[in-house]
């Protein structure tokens, strides 16, 4: 027989006590509520299986009760537990969520066949979701996820460039997403069967990378006691991912370059020529046309990586996806902490769509992870988040259009990391404006 953990809520000691040891003789875990509201507190800190709810108490009643987990907890089957005269209430219970009802008086048999029914229902719609899931992760770009239509875009373009072998360059702000972009291409390729080789640019300072992408021989300096095979061998057969790449010195974009055109290197004190097949797909944060106006970066370069151009959508631009991506990372972090943590809350969920993630997708990911840690019970609270801010709340209650004002360029400085030149782009007025109004409003920096 399968078990489950179900909760009781009656009034009624005798029932309670009656119903919790014909379960528990079956094998099932039970816990017991004396008031609706009682039971409501309960399911907030822990997830059930089942529910068995007497339809009268004094108090809240169970329709009240069963409408309010049919909302937070549509998970939940619930059992109503109803009297001889109160089956058009049951049946009311059935419209507005309920999985069935038990009509008092009934004996252990009878309960058990109903609780066993519904175990197996859940079971198949496991199995349902699971095989869905699977699925997801069959036609899903490795952990990227959206819905909107900005991400649909970009998952049209990764299936499109896929099937070639051009150098394609990523763009987006710092935690769009570019690395698992790259991925995506790699694996849809051809190459998909080699490595993904993938280097940060910007973590390796100038005499190090190049022994880092190109390798060395032994001898070739003091410190080489073995010859060593770079990034750019290693990634033979497969995909080399240059991330970072605006922070890549004038000389190494030569050395790049020179690859690029000739498809040939030499290890760092080498003489014999290696075969460059792999392919390159190379990210950056930075604005490439202006380093090439500042002469920073080598324009023939840019041309060579630029052959496709995929652009990263920022979070701000695609907030539809942010439910989803925050559901996503909120089942990860509890999975990986055995936290029954599986819900977030509406007023959590407006502060996740109001905040402007200046960080992105890395950013949100983050949030959510530290709300897994710090909160509580079974849903992600406002408090439990890095970006609720209690002045938000007091704002609310005064509903001026100053007051809106305040609490919008208040938000909008958070978001930004109090970047003023940043927040009045967004704002649409210049800085003096923003200056002012931030003067007017005594909004000040925290220390």
């Amino acid at each position: 027989m399968n078990t489950a953990k179900i909760l009781i809520v009656d009034d009624e000691l005798i029932m309670r006590e009656s119903l919790a040891g014909w379960l528990e003789r079956d094998g099932h875990r039970v816990d017991k509520a004396a008031s609706g509201e009682e039971g409501l507190d309960m399911l907030e800190k822990t997830r059930y299986d089942i529910l068995l709810l007497d339809i009268k108490m004094e108090g809240m009643s169970g329709l009240e009760v069963l409408k309010q987990v049919a909302e937070n907890d549509p998970d939940v089957a619930v059992v109503m537990i109803t009297a001889y005269g109160s089956v058009s209430t049951a049946i009311e219970a059935m419209k507005n969520g309920a999985t069935d009802y038990l009509m008092k008086p009934f004996d252990p048999g009878e309960l058990g066949v109903l609780i066993e029914k519904i175990l197996e229902q859940q079971a198949r719609a496991r199995e349902t979701l699971f095989l869905k899931e699977e699925y997801k992760k069959q036609t899903r770009f490795e952990n990227m996820i959206g819905q909107s239509r900005a991400m649909q875009e970009v998952f049209s373009l990764i299936e499109d460039v896929a099937t070639t072998d051009s150098t394609v360059l990523i763009t987006g702000e710092t935690g769009t997403g570019k690395g698992l972009a790259a991925k995506a291409i790699h694996t849809k390729s051809p190459r998909s069967g080699g490595p993904f080789v993938a280097v940060n640019c910007g973590a390796f300072p100038e005499t190090l990378l190049e022994t880092e992408l190109f390798g060395h021989q032994k001898g070739a300096f003091t410190d080489a006691k073995t010859t060593k095979k770079g990034r750019l061998e290693l990634a033979q057969g497969g995909t080399l991912f240059l991330d970072e790449i605006g922070e890549i010195s004038m000389r190494m974009q030569i050395d790049l370059l020179r690859v690029l055109e000739d498809r040939l290197f030499y290890r760092v004190g080498g003489t014999q020529p290696i075969e460059a097949d792999f392919r390159v797909i190379a990210a950056t944060n930075k604005d490439l046309s202006r380093a090439i106006r500042e002469r920073t970066f080598r324009e023939d370069l840019f041309y060579r990586l630029n052959v496709i151009s995929l652009a990263m959508p920022p979070l701000r631009e695609r907030k539809e996806d942010i439910p989803l991506l925050a559901e996503h990372f909120l089942k990860r972090f509890a999975m990986e902490s055995n936290k029954q943590i599986d819900k977030i809350s509406r007023e959590a969920m407006d502060e996740l769509m109001l905040y402007e993630w200046p960080g992105n997708v890395r950013e949100l990911e983050n949030a959510i992870e530290r709300a897994v840690v710090v909160g509580k019970g079974r849903k992600v609270m406002a408090g439990d988040l890095p970006i609720f801010s209690p002045e938000h709340r007091t704002l609310s209650k005064d509903l001026s259009l100053q007051a809106a004002e305040k609490a919008h360029i208040l938000k909008i400085l958070q978001g930004n990391a109090w970047n003023v030149k940043k927040s009045a782009e967004i704002l649409g007025i210049d800085r003096s404006t923003l200056y002012s109004k931030m003067k007017r409003y005594q909004i000040r920096r925290p220390d």
